[in-house]
């Protein structure tokens, strides 16, 4: 765990700073924390004693009289030899001159010529002091917010570029839920761990050095028997620690369920609603927030155990000390009351940072489960990497080539097998087959969604995987039957195709897509806001704003995945006509796409099984039987005749899968 937290440390750099300036705040804090205990002294002296705050009258410098360690010289007996002074004597004299002076500069200050105005002045410091305080309290909140909220925006920024990086066959196995969780909630959780945990741990150990000072100037030997409760305290609170960073962890996860659990229902409230299964989900959802609960409870339990067990023992040797020296007073053989009140108060002072110091170590735990949490998903290496020394994306762009293409997801079971064809520039090709035969993998492999697990795939002869990945990407287009739209305006997301293009060229676009008539109708045009995944559009409109982006971004290949399957057959024309106008001098992919695409292409290739086992034009496929005749005859058994008729008066409305 302690090299966890030096790499959560790691993102304190940045912030060390404004970091350092906060601890020099507490410092201060600290500092003036301790003084207002050390004036108890002065204060109790001249209440109690009714003479100067000096106490009784001693003089401003204490003579601190050494007995002499040997009886003094008998007649005939040698002259009598000056005590050893030991180191701890040694230390004891040094530590009473530097609280002599302190004490004198003190006196300099609030002395006045009787009482009462040696009083007024006493009391005008202390508020002087409280003043000073509380400044740089605020001072190192304020700071320590600036950091954390830092170090959180740096966490939550590293982990979502990540997300960016990571293969889409790393997102088919992962909850979203459970990637929203790391970035959400499990962060939040993290500042306590580390800017927050950091920052509580600073000021409270200078709050505990500050009391210990004010406590070991009263007396030493008594703070000795204060020690005994340092090993059993700290040996619970590890236990205590241990069990909460399990118990952590587990409340984490319950929230990652949670929000999984949320995401789905709201992105399919449709088919909840109409399937009636509002009783389901509510059943479903209730376990999973009850078990999220019971979790949250085990964790605060055991962490509030760890403040109180402290305190306790921490009182219990602070009524001990208190007996002890009380009793001392009492019989007239021990320290003076003024010191024994600043013992007492810094003692009982000491026990709230320490306290503090417990809870902070709680956080800490828990900011550490968190923390290996997202560490996890930062520690996954994407599959699909750029090589060092990637070179350009080949311009123009002659020919694509699957070499001997294999792949797999589940190791054993084969989505790809042995797929080779050349694809000259320019050229439609179609990817027919049953469902589940690998047309949407095989075409993922040209931007890189996924790469083989043996053979290549070339254009102009240099395998994509030494190829810039932004180059390669930059020259695919991509229109897909499930539209990805962004809750922005339309011009934005078509703008996302080319990122800077101008009001006209986006009109030009969206023109050449069919989608301008439907923009015009809108209220605020191109400036419409379209909702989360552009609900507030039919499915068509969104898929001609789709084509738009494409034409927009002027990409030399294009790949169609069952871009019109879900269309009616007035949109699916609007469409059709538009992606003809697309496909024109680009290298284009058409998976399972309307008839009319599908005769268009200069070649069709017939999967099944992850294998090419045919491929020709529409007609040649026809004549030959096979696999590709028993599609059509299917998707076409209504009609008269089986015979494809030259040029089809609208687009059929069915499809080959």
């Amino acid at each position: 765990m302690f090299k966890l937290y030096l790499r959560l440390l790691g993102f304190l750099r940045p912030h060390v700073k404004v970091l350092v300036v906060a601890v020099l705040c507490m410092t201060a804090f600290a500092a003036f924390s301790g003084g207002i205990v050390a004036l108890v002294v002065p204060f109790s002296r001249l209440i109690f004693y009714g003479g100067d705050i000096e106490g009784k009258g001693l003089p401003s410098t204490a003579v601190i009289h050494v007995p002499p360690a040997v009886s003094p010289a008998t007649p005939g007996s040698a002259a009598p030899v000056a005590p050893l002074q030991t180191p701890s004597r040694t230390h004891e004299s040094r530590l009473k001159e530097i609280q002599n002076s302190l004490r004198d500069r003190t006196y300099a200050i609030v002395r006045g010529h009787d009482r009462v105005e040696t009083l007024g002045r006493f009391c005008l410091l202390i508020l002087f002091v409280f003043v000073l305080k509380n400044i740089f309290w605020y001072a190192q909140n304020f700071l320590i917010v600036v950091v954390e909220q830092g170090v959180i925006r740096d966490v939550r920024n590293t982990l979502y570029r990540h997300y960016l990086k990571l293969p889409v066959e790393y997102y088919n196995e992962a909850r979203a839920g459970m990637l929203v969780s790391r970035i959400t909630n499990d962060v939040t959780i993290l500042r306590g761990g580390i800017a927050n945990g950091v920052a509580q741990g600073i000021r409270q150990t200078l709050l505990v050095v500050a009391y210990l000072i004010a406590v070991l100037s009263a007396n030493w030997h008594l703070f000795l028997l204060t020690l005994i409760v340092a090993p059993p305290a700290f040996y619970l609170i590890d236990r205590i620690a241990r069990r909460l960073r399990r118990y952590s962890s587990r409340s984490q996860e319950r929230m990652a369920d949670l929000t999984g659990a949320l995401q789905e229902t709201i992105g399919g409230v449709r088919v909840v609603k109409a399937f009636n299964l509002e009783g389901h989900m509510r059943s479903r959802f209730e376990r999973i927030n009850q078990a999220f609960a019971t979790a949250t409870i085990r964790m605060n339990r055991t962490g509030a155990l760890a403040p109180p067990v402290t305190e306790i023992l921490g009182a219990g040797v602070g009524v001990l000390t208190f007996y002890i020296g009380g009793r001392e007073i009492v019989r007239g053989t021990g320290m003076d009351a003024g010191n024994f009140l600043m013992f007492i108060v810094a003692l009982f002072a000491l026990m709230q940072p320490i306290r503090t110091l417990s809870s902070v170590n709680i956080e800490v735990q828990q900011g550490l489960a968190a923390a290996k949490r997202i560490f996890e998903v930062i520690d996954t290496e994407p599959t699909v990497r750029e090589r060092d020394g990637a070179a350009a994306m080949p311009s123009p762009i002659c020919e694509i080539r699957f070499d001997r293409v294999d792949f797999s997801y589940v190791e054993g079971v084969p989505v790809l097998a042995g797929i080779d064809f050349r694809i000259p520039a320019g050229e439609m090709v179609a990817i027919v087959g049953p469902s589940g035969a690998g047309k949407s993998t095989l075409v993922d492999m040209i931007p890189r969604f996924y790469d083989p697990q043996g053979g290549r795939v070339l254009v102009n002869g240099v395998d994509i995987r030494d190829i810039s990945i932004e180059g390669l990407r930059h020259a695919i287009g991509l229109v897909t039957q499930e539209t990805v739209l962004f809750d922005d305006t339309i011009a934005a997301n078509i703008a996302l195709g080319r990122p800077g293009a101008t009001p006209e060229e986006i009109a030009a676009a969206c023109r050449a897509a069919n989608a301008e008539p439907f923009i015009a109708a809108l209220p605020a045009g191109y400036e419409t806001q379209i909702g989360d995944r552009g609900v507030k559009l039919s499915g068509g409109q969104r898929q001609r704003l789709a084509i738009a982006r494409a034409i927009l971004k002027n990409p030399p290949i294009l790949i169609l995945d069952e871009a019109t399957s879900a269309l009616d057959s007035e949109s699916e024309a609007l469409v059709q006509e538009a992606l003809e106008r697309l496909v024109v001098d680009r290298t284009t992919f058409v998976i399972a796409h309307r008839l009319s695409t599908v005769r268009r292409a200069g070649r069709i290739l017939v999967l099944n099984g992850g294998r090419i086992i045919d491929q020709g034009t529409h007609e040649s496929l026809l004549t030959r039987g096979g696999l590709y005749r028993r599609l059509y005859d299917m998707q076409f058994h209504d009609l008269p005749s089986a015979a494809p008729a030259p040029t089809p008066a609208p687009p059929a409305p069915n499809t080959i899968e």
